[in-house]
């Protein structure tokens, strides 16, 4: 049994982790809780006591969490931009770390978490649990025994909308400091699969952003890029908060030598295209709509996460997984910034936007 604490708790912790973590309750006990605003500690605390749990006990300051000696890891669930302080300071106070997504805003940051979590040996797990969602599990099979043959190109595009109140919920909001815009914040879970789809290695990033109707955002509203893969294949990125009058849909298309798949659904969540030699079609066409873009991936992430600590082995979506997203993402700021393609490896932050 696992005694863990959540840093953090805002929409995300409150409506996804304790959900996972009641649902995995035979393995994890959630035994304290930090937030800033001590009501919606509260808040949290609660919701696991509502589901007849022993209720976490109640920080404002979680640097005392992290003192702990019973405590074995935390959840990072803050503003994007402390993921990366509060994630070296409870690994340096020998804590497992699960970060919700972004991992980081900076590639200097992101190598430097995952530095230190291998001199630790603790576990860094990254929050994108998209790739849980059943119907790119079965994606994921027909790449893993090569059925797709050569990979040709894929696309993810995410058309959703955040209007004005939502930005007002939470200053650090498309910021790019504490947050960058909807590619960040948005369109990293559906990048992620993109890039894991096509191996996982990428040359190169053409980008461009543009805020085109948030003007009270220093960050972008839409996204878009063209990546190419090391394998050879061809990535397309389009990412945007605009899609009147609400979110309309996140789709990842791969087109390869012998098959094509199309994933849809308001988050990856329905199979809409399915063609292989002697396939035409597949069971998971009929899925419903999740009742958030969130989807129910968490539970399986905790529970892989848990088995990784126990097992001493490498968490399903790991901090090298976590940072391949939001490098790309890093690599379409720089490049519309400076108009140039970009190749990788390199060095870019959030925060060099402002400049």
């Amino acid at each position: 049994m696992l005694r863990w604490a959540i840093i953090g708790c805002g929409r995300i912790a409150t409506k996804k982790h304790t959900e996972a973590i009641i649902n995995n309750k035979e393995n994890i006990e959630l035994v304290a809780v930090a937030d800033i605003i001590e009501e919606r500690a509260e808040t949290l605390a609660n919701i696991i006591k509502d589901a007849g749990l022993k209720k976490p006990e109640i920080y404002t300051d979680y640097n005392e969490i992290l003192k702990r000696k019973d405590i074995d890891g935390v959840s990072i669930t803050t503003e994007s931009g402390k993921h990366y302080e509060i994630a070296m300071k409870a690994m340096n106070n020998e804590k497992h770390v699960l970060t919700e997504k972004p991992m980081a805003l900076s590639t200097k940051h992101m190598d430097e978490m995952i530095k230190l979590s291998k001199e630790k040996n603790l576990k860094l797990g990254v929050c994108f649990q998209n790739r849980f969602n059943p119907p790119v599990q079965e994606l994921r099979k027909k790449i893993e025994n090569g059925d797709f043959g050569e990979l040709f190109h894929g696309q993810i595009s995410i058309r959703w909308n955040r209007n004005k109140d939502y930005y007002e919920q939470a200053k650090w909001r498309g910021t790019w400091e504490m947050d960058g815009g909807t590619l960040m914040n948005q369109c990293t879970h559906g990048i992620d699969l993109l890039i894991w789809t096509f191996g996982g290695e990428i040359e190169s990033i053409t980008g461009r952003i543009e805020n085109f109707n948030h003007d009270y955002n220093e960050a972008e509203d839409f996204g878009s890029a063209i990546v190419k893969f090391k394998n050879g294949g061809v990535g397309i990125i389009e990412g945007t908060a605009n899609v009147y009058p609400k979110n309309l849909n996140e789709t990842l298309s791969v087109f390869g030598e012998k098959g094509s798949v199309v994933i849809g659904g308001l988050a990856v969540n329905k199979i809409e295209t399915w063609k292989f030699e002697n396939e035409d079609g597949h069971p998971y066409q009929s899925l419903p709509d999740p009742d958030t873009v969130y989807g129910a991936g968490h539970i399986p992430l905790y529970k892989d996460f848990i088995e990784a600590i126990n097992e001493n082995r490498k968490p399903y979506v790991s901090g090298e997984d976590g940072k391949k997203a939001v490098e790309a993402v890093l690599a379409i700021y720089k490049s519309s910034k400076t108009g140039k393609t970009i190749n990788f490896p390199f060095e870019f932050s959030s925060i060099e936007m402002k400049k």
